[in-house]
Formats: structure tokens, sequence, C-alpha cells
């Protein structure tokens, strides 16, 4: 892009018989010279709905992410994008009910973008009354609209507030019952394009006593291996620990469970990124969540690693006993 602007201003300074001889393409540099107007993603919708979760999404999928920005100045950031020089092609902006102050400029932004050609899309987080209430409940914080009144005063007053832009929204996403997982594919569904996305898999090991993880999509159970639970001298340590590893490892058919479970989550991950699915939960269970189910995912952790799946480790459980 620079170089083609270099062209285009020697074009200019030439004498006008130097001119005559690229006339031709003349036009097609200054075409070339026009800075690339950046694709623009608005998000907004309902405090509690999974802004900032459709905000990461995008940002993990390389777009240039502004939370909270001002409407007014949204046709500022997509000027600035465009002069670039391609580093920023695609950018999101959070709009919510915090920048309220200004959310009446949206609409005259929104004509300033159609004016300018700027290739844009709304997306909207809707969930449910009772959905919304439970999250804000869970995390004891108020609604940015309620004022001295409940949670529900306001969540319908920030309905009718976004009432008409919802109206114009080109992509709804209902998360009244979607986990954290499932919104970010259904984002990466419409946003991840035609190239092959990466998958990413969390491994978290947990004790069936204390319930199957909700946003598992894959579940182990190493309940079929001996417990070192009744092994005094490896109770007081966890699967982390080497001696406990080796214990489980050594057992009849673990290092063939783990092998043959790795060669099956390889036929699930291709089948995965074929579908767009990026995200996976794998969770691996024993009683208490302390020793089998620990050094299993360790294990099984560091072989989706190895095979290029980013892998995040978590141990839900250890420790509550």
């Amino acid at each position: 892009m620079t170089q083609h602007a270099h062209e285009h201003r020697n074009d200019r300074g030439r004498a006008d018989g130097a001119e005559d001889v690229s006339t031709g393409s003349t036009n097609e540099k200054a075409e070339a010279a026009t800075p690339a107007i950046p694709e623009l993603v608005i998000i907004s919708g309902m405090s509690g709905a999974g802004r900032s979760t459709a905000a990461k999404c995008l940002e993990d999928l390389g777009w240039f992410v502004v939370d909270n920005l001002p409407p007014a100045l949204i046709p500022t950031m997509v000027e600035l994008g465009a002069r670039s020089q391609g580093n920023v092609a695609r950018i999101a902006v959070v709009v919510d009910v915090r920048g309220r102050r200004f959310f009446d400029n949206l609409r005259e932004s929104l004509a300033d973008l159609e004016a300018k050609h700027v290739t844009r899309r709304i997306v909207f987080l809707e969930s449910s009354d009772d959905a919304l209430v439970r999250r804000f409940e869970s995390v004891r914080r108020p609604h940015p609209l309620q004022g001295d009144g409940r949670i529900v005063d306001g969540i319908a007053a920030e309905r009718d507030l976004l009432r008409e832009l919802r109206g114009d929204a080109d992509l709804v996403i209902d998360t009244s019952s979607l986990n954290v997982h499932e919104l970010r594919a259904k984002m990466d569904a419409q946003f991840a394009g035609d190239e092959e996305p990466e998958l990413r898999a969390t491994v978290m090991s947990f004790g069936f006593k204390y319930g199957l993880p909700v946003d598992a999509d894959l579940v182990v159970d190493c309940r079929f291996l001996p417990n070192p639970h009744w092994v005094p001298e490896l109770r007081p340590f966890t699967g982390l620990n080497e001696e406990v590893s080796d214990y489980v490892f050594d057992q009849p058919g673990a290092k063939e469970f783990l092998n043959q479970y790795t060669e099956l989550l390889q036929l699930i991950a291709t089948g995965y990124r074929r579908e767009g699915k990026r995200y996976v939960t794998i969770a691996v269970g024993c009683t208490g969540g302390k020793h089998r189910s620990v050094a299993m995912s360790e294990k099984l952790a560091a072989r989706l690693a190895t095979e290029g799946i980013e892998t995040v480790l978590v141990h839900r459980d250890m420790g509550r006993e």
C-alpha cells in the first residue's frame, strides 16, 4: 500500500510528456492508493448477555476490539483503521448503556458510516429476564440502569433503550441457555471465515461426587482404574505427584486408554475443525477429582499440545476434600 501511494505521487510530479506514457494506468494507481476501509462489527445488547465474551471471541480471531467506545467516535476509529496501511483491517466496537450519555449519537454515527460505504454489522446479545437476573445475582452486582430500584427495573429500562437498535441488528444471539463455549461457537460460525479454524481444548479434571461439569463437551471416566486413595502412602498426595502418576499409569489398561483416547480425540478434532467448532472442553473424572483424573488430565493435555492443539488445563476439584 505504501508503494502504490509513492508511485501515485510520482505521477503527479512528472512532466506532461512523461505522464502520457502511463495514462492508461493512472486510474488504477489512484484506486490502489485509496486507503482500504476496515470491516466493522458493532457489538451491543443486554448487560449480562455476553457482550464481553463475544468481543473476546472476535479478538481471538484477529479483530481489533475497542470496549465501551462512545458511538460518536466510531467513524473516527474506522478512519484511523483506514490509515493503518492494512494493519487494522477488521474493527469491533462494544457499545452499551455504560456509555448512555453518548448512546443518542449512535444513529448519527451509523448514518455517517453508511454514507462512507463502510461495511458494518450489528451483533445484538439478547437474554431472558430470568437468565439476566440470575447472572447479576451470582456476581452480586447491580444492573447499570436499576438506580434505586430492582434488577428487573434496570433490565426493563435497558430493553426499552435498546429496542430500536435490536431492530436494526444483523445478528441477534439469545444467550439465555448458552454457556461461554456455545456462545463462542456461534460467534466463530459467523466470523471465523473460510479458513480452517484452530482448535482450543480445555482439559478439566473433576470428581464425580461433586457433580459433572455443566460445560463439558466430552466426559472421561477414570474410575475403572484402582484408586490411590486406598494406598496409605499415596492418599495425602495428588495426581500432580510423580509417585501417584506412576502408580496410576502402572495399572493395567491405563497407558492403553491414554493412547487410544488420544487417537480418538484426533479424529474428533478433525471433525470439530471441519464443522467450525473452535473450543472443546474435555472433562476427566474420578471419584474425588484428586488422584486418577488429575494424573490422566496432565498426560492427556500434554499429548494434545504435541498434536498442535492449544490446551488449557484445569483441576476443578483438587483440594476440595
